[in-house]
């Protein structure tokens, strides 16, 4: 049998919750520590957190305290913040430590920002002995999977083009979708040159860079193409209210930029409004390949049908990633890891 591997967890909001479940209710994982943000959630069982029978792990703000658990791997899911450097502390300690880190807040693809933010993390993982991956949905499966394994079927790439259109008015937390996503606030201070501008510049360029280096591609800018649409009406969602000329929908989008035109172009589109006549019937993910042959692949999340659970389609999305990502990453030499993809299109070729 299978030695059991000793997990941690770090932080319990809506998708580090999904994740403290998973590894609770998988006989091959055994829970040994638990890290949270909130006063109230410190000295709970880790069962009574995450709705499960007790499990004997009791939450802790210590962060000694946890690495003293001596997990095999810790799962690391704090709200994503700006700035995108935010979380580098208790990564490269955690990893310091001979912790390997899987996280769902970015360092999807250290390299995309040069060696030196690479080199930060490999000094890190080398001095004990362990590994860093960064892993979500988008980013971590829609481009850097789905979309990159699709190109192997090309003969011929011109372009690629990945929509996501997502509606948010489920987002419960007020100050992620006020603070991190920007909703509500003047759309006049929502330039391309702000704080969240930068922060999302800085997380799906890594996914950008990731796709355009195992295709052999060398871009020659990274444009990026903004928009932000005030919200047409006083609207109530989860988080709260969006008064009527407020930030009600954001588009951001890039274009990696190669001999001048885009050949791949990436937008992150989140909507309070998705009746709006411009996001009205459109697919969570579109992902469109333009060559021979020319692709149009979709996807959409189907919502649970499960009375009484408050988890959603894109808490399991996200977490799922993580979870599946646990063996393999326990199991890989030390460093930055990154997902191995199976001949993808390569522009040499």
């Amino acid at each position: 049998m299978t030695e059991r591997i000793r997990v941690a967890q770090w932080a319990t909001g809506a998708v580090g919750k999904t994740i403290l479940r998973g590894i609770i209710d998988r006989p091959d994982l055994e829970l040994v520590g638990l890290y949270v943000y909130g006063d109230k959630k410190v000295g709970r069982d880790a069962g009574d957190i995450a709705r499960r029978d007790p499990t004997g792990v009791v939450a802790t703000r210590d962060v000694d305290e946890l690495i003293a658990t001596r997990p095999d791997v810790l799962m690391h899911a704090p709200r994503l913040q700006v700035p995108y450097e935010k979380h580098d502390a208790d990564l490269t300690k955690l990893l310091r430590a001979g912790i390997n880190v899987i996280t769902t807040a970015g360092q999807h693809f250290p390299r995309a920002h040069g060696s030196k933010r690479e080199r930060m993390f490999l000094d890190a993982c080398e001095e004990g002995g362990s590994t860093l991956f960064g892993i979500g949905v988008s980013p971590g499966i829609i481009g850097e999977r789905l979309a990159l394994g699709l190109t192997g079927a090309s003969m011929q790439l011109d372009a690629i083009t990945i929509d996501e259109v997502l509606d948010a008015r489920k987002m419960p937390d007020p100050d992620f979708a006020f603070t991190v996503m920007g909703m509500g606030s003047d759309p006049a201070k929502l330039d391309g040159s702000g704080p969240l501008p930068t922060l999302y510049a800085s997380l799906y360029l890594e996914t950008i860079a990731f796709m355009c280096e195992r295709m052999g591609v060398t871009y020659d800018e990274v444009v990026p193409d903004h928009r932000v649409v005030p919200a047409s009406r006083d609207l109530e969602v989860a988080a709260g209210h969006i008064p009527a000329g407020t930030v009600g929908s954001t588009e951001w989008r890039w274009h990696a930029m190669v001999g001048g035109k885009p050949f791949l172009t990436l937008a992150i589109i989140w909507t309070m409004e998705p009746d709006l006549p411009e996001y009205a019937g459109r697919d969570e993910w579109t992902i469109h390949f333009y060559g021979k042959p020319e692709m149009v692949v979709t996807l959409n999340l189907v919502e649970p049908d499960e009375p009484g659970s408050r988890t959603t389609a894109g808490q399991y999305v996200t977490a799922g990633p993580a979870l599946r990502a646990i063996r393999p990453v326990v199991e890989a030499p030390p460093g930055i890891f990154e997902p191995p993809v199976f001949a993808p299109f390569r522009m040499e070729d």
